[in-house]
């Protein structure tokens, strides 16, 4: 498969991973309480209309989720050399959106914000870009078994990048690691203002940038008058950090906006970021009313 070629739809809808976790009973959640939240997660997806879901990362935070599962790694430290996890960390659970599903999202934290995420305490490495290089190269098989459980898009999320804490271009270094050990396309998710950061994002050999543009307009002023070279744009379009639900007009002319300013066959519709610290109403209603907005946008196209 092309890594350019993953949707045939304009305007199609996808999430940026996370969803509120909502448990429930029986005995499937006695041997696995999060089981109904993944499937709960998955149905709500579905029903609002999404046309590339997630699995609902409802397993812990983007950090814990992951660095829990890689040897080298104990709690928030680092006390020894960064090996790959002895077995999948989210393959599971993406396997079961997928059985449900044709068009899912595999979701790996970025090397370089895992780094930022931890404190070093062994003199196996010195600084916070070796660790990122080495967290890239233990993920890779994470992506490589994403890719074989046919995930139509792997994104990487990276959110440290727009701080101005990260060294760029080693998380660059890193984040082309893993894209470049699969054949599947890559989306790169990074959140929050890109004024400082903008120019040296767009070098990242990725096939979807994914920005938030609802909570942050700015990003759409700037990103207008710089050339994304072929890539797609994640175009982040509901705000995710609050509970009120945008209407479908609100939604609407954001869409709009991006339309006059970018060919819509390179838009992806998502919200900003994550929905996971929404209550389970607000994130299904904001992502049914962006579906219908995006559906509205697209029949007058």
């Amino acid at each position: 498969m092309s890594k350019g070629y993953f949707i045939n739809k304009v305007l199609a809808t996808t999430v940026v991973g996370s969803y509120p976790v909502v448990k429930t009973g029986g005995l499937k959640s006695f041997f696995d309480p999060l089981a109904g939240a993944v499937e709960t997660a998955v149905t709500d997806q579905m029903n609002a209309g999404i046309d590339i879901i997630s699995d609902g990362q409802v397993r812990g935070d983007m950090i814990g989720a992951f660095t829990s599962k890689l040897p080298g790694i104990r709690e928030q430290d680092v006390i020894g050399k960064i090996q790959p996890a002895s077995g999948a960390i989210t393959v599971a659970d993406t396997k079961y959106a997928r059985s449900k599903f044709p068009k899912v999202k595999g979701i790996i934290t970025g090397p370089t914000t895992l780094a930022h995420g931890l404190h070093i305490s062994t003199p196996m490495y010195r600084n916070k870009e070796e660790l990122a290089l080495d967290l890239a190269a233990a993920l890779v098989v994470e992506a490589r078994a994403l890719e074989a459980a046919g995930v139509a898009l792997l994104q990487i999320d990276e959110p440290i990048l727009s701080t101005g804490i990260a060294d760029l271009a080693i998380a660059k270094q890193a984040v082309e690691l893993i894209g470049s050990s699969v054949r599947i396309p890559i989306c790169m998710h990074v959140c929050g203002s890109l004024g400082n950061v903008l120019d040296e994002i767009l070098k990242f050999n990725v096939n979807v940038l994914d920005f938030e543009f609802s909570k942050n307009p700015g990003n759409l002023d700037i990103l207008s008058r710089r050339d994304l070279e072929g890539k797609m744009l994640g175009y982040g379009c509901v705000d995710s950090s609050s509970e009120e639900v945008e209407t479908v007009q609100e939604i609407k002319r954001r869409i709009q906006k991006g339309v006059e300013l970018f060919d819509p066959k390179i838009l992806l519709i998502d919200p900003d970021c994550g929905m996971r610290m929404r209550s389970r109403e607000s994130a299904y209603w904001k992502l049914k009313n962006m579906c219908d907005a995006a559906k509205e946008v697209r029949l007058a196209l």
